[in-house]
């Protein structure tokens, strides 16, 4: 049996990043959580934690990080089935920490509404592309993720979230200085400036290569923002693929106009857990389903 304290301090000390910061949040002092955490890694036989800036696990270390969530996860939905709803009297420091792997563009259009829906749960949020979020459930370092693939990560399932349109927008000046002349064409896409999020960004070739049938783009600005990419095609940097729920504003005003109106591009999302966790991440799930449902278009 392990100590419930002591997974406490570790559960603080990884989220946190240091042993002073999890002692604030404990309300011990710096070294009884590092006394917690010594008689832990005595007991496991292995190191824990890298003492760094920040702290930061070993394999071991994410392994008892998990089984800790998990106990916390349990806790919560044996008081919630008791009807124990008001939070406990050591305050959100008991409260379970879901760590999620979740794209920009969900987090910028429709996620803060799922979470907002989960009384009682501290979300730390891993930020990667669609295509790429299933690999952190791979490596075991989230319990659930958004991701762009139908396949279930082995050990996870899978469900159906709907799909994120997305346009191909810009200033009304920069369409007609760099397209107002040949049009849209593999050509002019390889000269006009774009934006890029980050080198994991595949949308822009993605969607010339549907089309005008060639994986164009010309230079590009990386701007690493879901806001800062409508705000950056408004003023006029370069064209780039903005959600339709964030452009939707800035192009019903006349300030961002679609490179080709008829040729919208959607992105699949799934919603992938870890079977280990799943029955314990329902509330969870069925809110995820709820205020995504609210925003996707359905899939096809």
């Amino acid at each position: 049996m392990f100590e419930p304290s002591h997974l406490a301090a570790l559960s603080a000390v990884l989220r946190n990043g240091s042993f002073e910061r999890a002692a604030q949040e404990l309300g011990l002092t710096q070294s009884a959580v590092s006394q917690r955490m010594r008689a832990l890694e005595e007991q496991v036989g292995a190191p824990l934690v890298i003492r760094a800036q920040p702290c930061r696990a070993t394999e071991a270390g994410q392994r008892m990080f998990r089984h800790a969530e998990e106990m916390r996860l349990l806790e919560q939905e044996v008081r919630r089935d008791l009807g124990l709803i008001e939070p406990p009297a050591s305050g959100t420091s008991a409260w379970p920490t879901l760590r999620l792997a979740v794209n920009a563009d969900s987090l910028a259009t429709w996620f803060i509404p799922a979470m907002a829906a989960i009384p009682e749960m501290l979300f730390d949020l891993v930020l990667d592309d669609q295509d790429h979020s299933a690999d952190w459930l791979k490596r075991g370092e989230v319990r659930a993720a958004i991701s762009s693939s139908p396949d279930p990560v082995q050990g996870c399932d899978c469900r159906p979230l709907g799909a994120l349109r997305y346009l191909a927008t810009a200033s009304p000046a920069f369409k007609a200085r760099w397209f107002g002349h040949d049009g849209v064409s593999a050509t002019t896409l390889a000269m006009a400036p774009v934006l890029t999020f980050n080198a994991k960004d595949r949308l822009q070739r993605q969607w010339a290569e549907m089309a005008v049938g060639a994986p164009v783009s010309g230079p590009s600005h990386w701007l690493p923002s879901s806001t800062a990419f409508v705000e950056a095609a408004v003023a006029g940097l370069g064209w780039g693929m903005n959600s339709e729920v964030l452009a939707k504003a800035a192009i019903t005003d006349g300030r961002l106009v679609p490179l080709m109106a008829d040729k919208p591009f959607d992105v699949p999302l799934y919603w992938h857990v870890s079977r280990s966790v799943e029955r314990l991440l329902q509330p969870v799930t069925r809110s995820v389903i709820v205020a995504a449902r609210s925003v996707l278009h359905p899939l096809s």
